[in-house]
């Protein structure tokens, strides 16, 4: 995942029909007279000594032993460990590496909650007890304790199962660094039946406890692409002889960042930039090629492949104009495309109700836009749900470097926060889904 936040930060709540009250479930629906026994045992459950010790357990395993996308084989085990002995069957493999267990009821209706578990190319700069034991490698995304989290809520979920009326599917993800975890997941049916799905992720720019998120449009959609401008190669002091893929490959770049500036209304925020020009060998020589790349953004579809069409047209005419040829390559498997994230606005609304109830109003945000993006989005497009930002920030511990830095830490004590969002979530989409909501 890219960086959770550049300038500003990361991350209405809408009025809704649903009265908010946390409460123990009956035959039908959750009462109001045992709203506070249900939220307590939820709470108790996550930040159990015994729970918090065990999760700071699983997710510094992980940190410790970090793997990239698709390579997550050890992490894959030690979730199926986890999952063997709290009783809880599981599908494996998925995806490759990736695991999806199945508690609650096993009927109707299905909720489903994701982790990532993959780790970055990127060498731990932090000193602890924990720093990653493999060179080059390092869970500087907060993956391992999405990991760490979702199996917390697992385990509370297991002891309430006799209050579940919903089928909970908890997916273990790979590969979202790489961003094809999400949609080979979905080939793998991993969606089926399910009627909503929530996921959530970890960073510094809000203090520990505070949930941000916002309806509708949220996370940017992301594309690279990689352009090769081809001429004819001659001597630099002769230049009439040649066709030159530099200049051509100038004024493409140039002309690119027209497209933003100069056709694209101001209110509608998109992104493009070129990050890499390459270009001969000899000071003297005009080579025959030139190739840059770089990524795109949009927060709409019908932006995001707007911006796509004009950035092939507008490299292919610039290499025209100079007697050049040119090839535009929009990049998969290295850097696939990814949609815009947009939060279902209902589910959102009740995974920030829920959210409250387990962290307080006045650690619930509303986040601004955000130009960084995530596989989660695939799912989104296929089912109902929403995607938040759990704050992770901490002076004290050292937790205020942002996601993909070398020196990035958590705060430990959001663990049993998040479990404890996971659960409650799941516990209360049953009401949600037959529309007789409280919580």
């Amino acid at each position: 995942m890219d960086h959770l936040r550049l300038i500003l930060l990361l991350f209405l709540f809408l009025p809704t029909c649903f009265s908010f009250t946390f409460e123990t479930p009956s035959i039908n629906e959750f009462t109001n007279q045992s709203s506070s026994s249900l939220k307590q045992k939820i709470l108790e459950l996550a930040n159990s000594p015994s729970t918090v010790k065990w999760m700071k357990r699983i997710r510094r395993e992980i940190h410790e032993y970090p793997e990239l996308a698709n390579e997550e084989f050890r992490t894959s085990a030690l979730i199926r460990r986890e999952l063997d002995q709290l009783g809880v069957a599981y599908n494996w493999p998925v995806a490759g590496t990736g695991v999806v267990a199945k508690l609650g009821s096993g009927s109707p209706p299905f909720v489903a909650l994701r982790a990532d578990m993959d780790a970055l190319p990127i060498q731990e700069r932090v000193d602890w007890e924990h720093k990653s034991k493999v060179d080059g490698k390092m869970h500087a995304c907060a993956h391992d304790a999405h990991v760490a989290m979702l199996l917390g809520a697992t385990k509370i979920l297991q002891e309430m199962k006799d209050m579940l009326q919903t089928t909970v599917v908890l997916i273990f993800q790979p590969a979202e660094e790489r961003g094809t975890g999400a949609k080979e997941m979905i080939q793998e049916k991993v969606l089926e039946d399910v009627g909503a799905i929530l996921g959530l992720h970890l960073g510094p720019e809000y203090e520990t406890g505070v949930v941000a998120s916002r309806p509708g449009e949220f996370l940017a959609g992301c594309g690279g692409f990689k352009a090769k401008i081809s001429g004819k190669r001659g001597l630099a002091g002769v230049p009439q002889h040649c066709y030159d893929p530099v200049l051509a490959a100038s004024t493409s770049v140039i002309s690119l960042q027209n497209i933003v500036s100069r056709e694209v209304d101001p209110l509608d925020s998109q992104v493009l930039s070129v990050a890499m020009i390459n270009a001969g060998f000899a000071h003297d020589i005009i080579p025959d090629s030139a190739t840059f790349g770089g990524t795109y953004r949009a927060f709409s579809k019908k932006s995001f492949y707007g911006l796509r069409k004009r950035i092939e047209e507008v490299v292919k005419g610039q290499a025209e104009v100079h007697r050049c040829h040119a090839e535009v390559e929009f990049l998969g498997n290295e850097h696939p495309t990814i949609p815009p994230t947009k939060n279902d606005v209902r589910i959102y609304e009740l995974a920030q109700q829920v959210s409250s109830k387990i962290v307080g109003e006045d650690n619930i945000e509303l986040a601004p836009l955000f130009t960084g993006s995530e596989d989660f989005a695939f799912y989104l497009e296929k089912v109902p749900g929403t995607f938040l930002l759990l704050g992770t920030r901490n002076e004290k511990t050292g937790s205020t470097y942002p996601a993909h830095s070398p020196y990035f830490f958590i705060d430990e004590d959001v663990l049993p926060i998040g479990a404890a969002i996971h659960a409650a979530f799941a516990l209360s989409y049953h009401s949600y889904s037959t529309n007789s909501y409280s919580f």
